[in-house]
């Protein structure tokens, strides 16, 4: 019969707690279910393959479950594989905290730098979404110094509200520098037209450049990310195992048809 583990071991198991040490190796476990793996889910597997070829009898019974025990644990390789590239890609992006590389891909210019990992994450429609967000930013920007161009009486006061807030945020902390805080040379910002004129000019229309070309390179990012990633030879272990297990399902079920159509010839005479 198929062993499931009912529990995990603990000290006061004494020296029987070493027959569990092969669960250390989940993958080539002799147990077909292990303590975390969902034991109900395997017996709905076993009887829905109980059905569907009807055994008869303690050796086409055992050649069910040893199939159902084959199918459960095809499910480890794939789990395997996914932990396997999870961990490599936190490896791969490692390399890029708190080092210089981390400047290629990170927004250069105040507020919340991308990292890595979040250019990994984005899916193309994420992507999209945020060049749609730097244009709709990039044309309140223009409208703003169009204001600050006009004839009007308020048009620093005007050309402020027409930014976006985290720009207006932006201005802000500008303004709130200390002269011990800024270079050399560097003059305090001025709460004006020019003031805010040179702000958005010199900064706010760059960063829209720079978001462009790190939105532009997440998908270079993310191939060189899922490429480091990659550990050729733990797949290729996981993929012998699975090849394996491929081979003993069809000795199985060669096996189980056989008996099957050996019964019916039986039954026939």
């Amino acid at each position: 019969m198929t062993e499931i583990m009912p529990h995990p071991p603990t000290e006061s198991d004494g020296v029987a707690r070493t027959r569990f040490n092969a669960v250390r190796h989940g993958i080539l476990s002799r147990y077909t279910v292990l303590p975390w793996e969902d034991a109900e889910e395997y017996e709905t597997l076993v009887a829905a393959l109980t059905a569907e070829h009807s055994p008869i009898g303690p050796t086409e019974q055992h050649l069910v479950e040893e199939v159902a025990g084959i199918l459960w644990r095809k499910q480890r390789p794939r789990l395997a594989e996914g932990a396997a590239y999870r961990r490599g890609l936190d490896g791969a992006l490692r390399q890029y905290r708190d080092t210089a590389k981390a400047a290629l891909v990170h927004l250069s210019a105040p507020g919340v730098p991308e990292p890595v990992a979040d250019a990994v994450r984005a899916t193309t429609t994420d992507t999209a979404d945020a060049v749609a967000d730097v244009a709709a930013d990039e044309a309140m920007t223009h409208r703003a110094l169009a204001l600050l161009s006009s004839r009007r009486n308020d048009a620093y006061e005007a050309a402020l509200a027409a930014l976006r807030e985290d720009t207006q945020g932006w201005w802000a902390d500008i303004l709130a520098r200390e002269s011990d805080e800024l270079g050399d040379g560097v003059e305090p910002a001025t709460a004006d037209v020019e003031g805010l004129r040179g702000f958005l000019t010199a900064e706010v229309l760059p960063w829209f450049e720079t978001r462009r070309a790190v939105l532009g390179n997440r998908p270079l990012i993310r191939e060189q990310a899922f490429g480091e990633a990659l550990d050729v030879h733990k797949l290729e272990h996981l993929g012998r195992y699975e090849v394996h297990l491929d081979r003993k399902l069809e000795r199985m079920l060669a096996m189980l048809l056989r008996l099957r159509d050996l019964r019916r010839e039986t039954v026939a005479r």
